[in-house]
């Protein structure tokens, strides 16, 4: 971007920052959980309406917007995206937006990200004059919970309906663990792959003096998860990160009650897609048959989630670029890989994608909670660094050929 734009941008972004900051607000106290954000995606078409924005629905509750830049005439489209969906927490902090849906909460920073979209959204529309192509505003429903809305977004067509190449598909992520004002960035590989398993182990219950007449469930899933280990720490090459663990084991017995089954729940996640699909059915292979040699019956459910989400390298230097001749050259940093898991991994398979951190550490206990927790929140000053990474790397990608 030209000087005196950077300079009008930030201007722009301090303008429109307190509005911005009741968006997420209104967002956070009002969260919906995955494919039921009919509210948010009314509130959001509310806000694009408002900006004299058009727009069109996708997959149910997702909002998608186009604006066309009037530079000159291009085929190439930015896409940006955020996701709306919250998560089924109930939210333990005591700010005057805490959420008024119980059992439900923002706490991954979705309302963020949406806020920080339509944020985006109201400075590049008055930047039309500086952009050619076409930058797609994309309001993605259902993250949390697969199968995700990233890939029914990519059935329905509607990225490709707008004509022309996509050059880039951008998107971000709060994190506490990136400091305020800094940029995380990551070439190639950076999240992992997820999938879950559900075993159901039946036994024959009995009493806990006479284990000889039972079949004992807990001692076989305590021997099936102590197997299961040796699939990560024997099998997989140990430069591919692997990780494998069971959160839930509900064996309801008692002190001397031997149950009649334990339900076991856990996950797998990793970098590499051909492992992937040999961890899984190494691990189906062997809890359906471990527990049947000791003389119980087993029920397997795999469900499949999300694969490793690859950053396009050389889009991933060209925005780290971007950032540092526009922000500083001390705003991005690089990122170790991360073992969490996001549907936007889908739009890297099929487009050059990148996915970056946008840091929310300031030192302050209030707001350093981990994500996915009851107490988390976030420094809202991010903002300002968030929106000056979209509209910089949006307008600064679709105006590379004329440079």
């Amino acid at each position: 971007m030209k000087e005196h734009m950077l300079n009008e941008l930030h201007e722009k972004i301090e303008h429109i920052f307190p509005g911005v900051v009741e968006i997420r607000r209104n967002i956070h106290r009002n969260p919906e959980l995955s494919f039921q954000e009919f509210e948010t995606s009314a509130y959001i078409q509310q806000q694009l309406a408002a900006l004299d924005i058009p727009f069109e629905l996708v997959a149910g509750t997702g909002v998608v917007a186009v604006l066309t830049g009037e530079k000159s005439l291009s085929d190439d489209i930015v896409v940006l995206r955020a996701d709306i969906d919250a998560l089924p927490i109930d939210e333990q902090n005591t700010v005057s937006y805490k959420s008024e849906n119980k059992g439900v909460m923002h706490a991954c920073g979705h309302d963020f990200h949406t806020a920080n979209l339509l944020g985006a959204a109201s400075i590049l529309k008055d930047y039309k004059k500086e952009f050619s192509g076409k930058i797609v505003l994309l309001f993605q429903p259902a993250e949390e919970k697969i199968p995700g809305g990233a890939i029914q977004i990519l059935e329905s067509g509607i990225l490709e309906s707008f004509g022309g190449t996509i050059k880039a598909v951008l998107g971000l992520h709060v994190s506490p663990r990136v400091a305020v004002g800094k940029v995380g960035l990551r070439a190639g590989r950076f999240m992992a792959s997820s999938d879950e398993f559900y075993f159901t182990i039946k036994g024959r219950g009995g009493h806990a003096a006479e284990p000889h007449r039972a079949v004992d469930p807990i001692m076989i899933a305590a021997q099936l998860l102590t197997t299961l280990q040796q699939v990560v720490s024997r099998k997989a090459n140990p430069d591919v990160p692997s990780v494998l663990t069971f959160g839930r084991f509900i064996g309801d017995g008692a002190a001397n009650v031997i149950p009649e089954e334990v339900r076991l729940a856990g996950t797998f996640r990793t970098m590499d897609e051909a492992w992937r699909k040999e961890a899984l059915e190494t691990v189906a292979e062997i809890a359906s048959t471990l527990p049947v040699s000791l003389g119980a019956k087993v029920e397997i459910e795999v469900r499949h989630g999300y694969p490793a989400l690859y950053n396009d390298p050389a889009l991933t230097q060209k925005v780290n670029t971007i950032i540092a001749e526009t922000m500083g050259s001390d705003v991005p940093q690089e990122l170790e890989i991360w073992m969490a898991a996001e549907d936007f991994a889908y739009y890297s398979y099929r487009y050059p994608s990148l996915f970056m951190l946008i840091g929310t550490n300031n030192e302050d206990s209030s707001t350093q909670y981990g994500l996915h927790n009851p107490q988390f929140n976030l420094d809202e000053k991010a903002f300002e660094t968030s929106m000056a990474v979209m509209v910089n790397a949006a307008i600064s990608l679709l105006n590379e050929s004329d440079e």
